[in-house]
């Protein structure tokens, strides 16, 4: 059953103006089409999730980890709704916070090579190295392209003293098309 608001619109249709609104970087007003179909309809997770994602766009990220929180009351076997309230997390400064919003969504796609590779930032970030260059080759594994996994993995290397092997990563991130890895070699490697 849609819910109707006094003019006959569903909670459907402002959840679809606030997306194509998302797409034009309108977030506030995507942020206002999001609201009205929470108020028709409480229980709509995409338009919690989209709210947060709009919200932190704006930098808003306390507000969107709410909403983030609720989408996942209300599904919580959504990776991204994780993944992305990591991120909020994360420019909070909660690092912690991010890691267990990040291993959730791990736990929910394994393939995801870019929740390995922010966990292992936020890792880095909380000075658990290794932890965080074991992140770092899962997300290369997953994706033998991931040019900034290389690189940061090559400076925790060589910030561990492990010279020679943080250098082969560098070079293979610039062989990846990471055009400050070179500025790297020829600032750690040389």
């Amino acid at each position: 059953m849609f819910c109707l608001n006094s003019y006959g619109q569903t909670a459907e249709e402002y959840y679809n103006r606030g997306f194509s609104k998302n797409k034009l970087e309108d977030y506030r007003g995507a942020i206002a089409d999001y609201t009205k179909a929470i108020e028709l309809d409480p229980n709509f997770v995409n338009a919690y999730y989209s709210r947060g994602f709009s919200k932190a766009k704006l930098e808003d990220y306390r507000d969107a980890i709410a909403d983030y929180t609720k989408a996942i009351e209300l599904n919580p076997n959504y990776a991204n709704t994780y993944y992305n309230r990591g991120i909020s997390k994360y420019e909070l400064e909660d690092y912690r916070g991010a890691i267990a919003d990040y291993t959730k969504a791990i736990e929910l796609n394994p393939n995801d090579a870019v929740a390995y590779y922010n966990r292992g930032i936020s890792k880095l970030k909380l000075e658990d190295y290794r932890e965080s260059i074991a992140d770092h080759t899962k997300a290369i594994e997953l994706n033998p392209n991931y040019a900034a996994a290389y690189s940061n993995r090559g400076l925790i290397k060589i910030a561990l003293n492990q010279k020679d092997s943080g250098c082969l990563d560098l070079s293979k991130a610039g062989e990846l098309g990471n055009a400050n890895a070179y500025e790297l070699i020829k600032k750690y490697c040389n």
